[in-house]
């Protein structure tokens, strides 16, 4: 599974960027609210750590998942020891999301503690070669350990989301608290916050959205080269791409919450999520598939020859 260095250039921007985005925020919520760096730091590590011991439980609450024994699914979990075993990470545990829309995901704090999950609908539509792609997609991201990276993002991103929700209710009822040196704040006051808070929440939000559509590819270029059959993947992306289009509208607004964490977003075309996707084109992923299959097929025939 060899590295991807553009991927990497651009994952290694997106969190520097990030990275200052934050210490601008960080420094402006100090010097407001009259706090140290340390109750912060203490409050910011609350919080991520809360946002990253219950992320697994709550996405499997979400989506209705449940886990089930080899003895229920042996070629499901069959696929996935395998697969385990080449990427060399623990087998995760395996779960059914009771849904006839086809999609799947992963969730986890480690590669130890991992779930893979498959819908019904997907086991109804993809054949055993299909499966085996969409699932060595999952498993890469639990080897990248991908819901830790996304969790650490959006960190700060959520302490300006409360802290904007908290300025706009503040702001109805004529002002709280307290800013520079314990002074009573003003409206205009609890304005700057809003607008402080609201712009950080936006330039975070685009950025973590680019760095969830790069995590998308490193995952299916590390699928790919795990199980050597990159269009396997590439059919699979296509049917269940076809499916979710034309799966009941209810549905899809039932599951667009956890668009993150699946292969294939749930998009109802009746929402902004579809201008601000977690995901990257299924033409584009296709088309960086087909690359790798080439490049496979051109080492391949050297091989033959030497």
């Amino acid at each position: 599974m060899h590295r991807d260095w553009q991927l990497t250039v651009r994952m290694a921007i997106s969190f520097l960027a990030l990275t200052l985005i934050y210490l601008v925020f960080l420094s402006f919520i100090s010097m407001y609210f009259g706090l140290g760096i340390l109750p912060i730091a203490v409050i910011a590590g609350l919080m991520i750590g809360a946002q990253w011991f219950f992320s697994d439980r709550i996405v499997m609450w979400s989506t209705g998942t449940k886990l089930v024994s080899k003895e229920e699914y042996p070629e499901l979990h069959e696929i996935v020891e395998n697969l385990s075993q080449k990427a060399k990470i623990p087998k995760p545990r395996v779960g059914i999301m009771p849904t006839d829309t086809p999609n799947a995901f992963a969730t986890g704090k480690s590669p130890k503690s991992s779930i893979v999950v498959v819908s019904s609908g997907i086991m109804k539509i993809l054949t055993k070669d299909e499966l085996e792609g969409v699932l060595s997609h999952e498993l890469t991201h639990i080897r990248h350990r991908d819901v830790t990276i996304i969790t650490l993002a959006s960190l700060f991103s959520t302490i300006a989301w409360y802290l904007m929700q908290s300025s706009m209710f503040g702001s109805m009822f004529g002002g709280y608290g307290y800013g520079y040196g314990g002074r009573q704040q003003q409206n205009g006051g609890i304005f700057l916050v809003l607008i402080v808070a609201a712009l950080v929440w936006l330039l975070s939000f685009l950025i973590i959205r680019a760095i969830s559509r790069y995590r998308e590819f490193a995952a299916d270029r590390g699928g790919a080269y795990l199980t050597g059959k990159p269009m396997n993947l590439s059919r699979a992306l296509m049917k269940i791409e076809g499916r979710v289009k034309t799966a009941p509208v209810q549905q899809l607004k039932q599951m667009e919450g956890m668009n993150a964490f699946f292969i294939i977003p749930a998009i109802s075309g009746q929402t902004i999520a579809k201008f601000f996707s977690t995901h990257p084109p299924i033409d584009e992923r296709i088309k960086r598939l087909m690359e790798i299959e080439r490049e496979l097929r051109s080492s391949s025939d050297l091989s033959d020859l030497v």
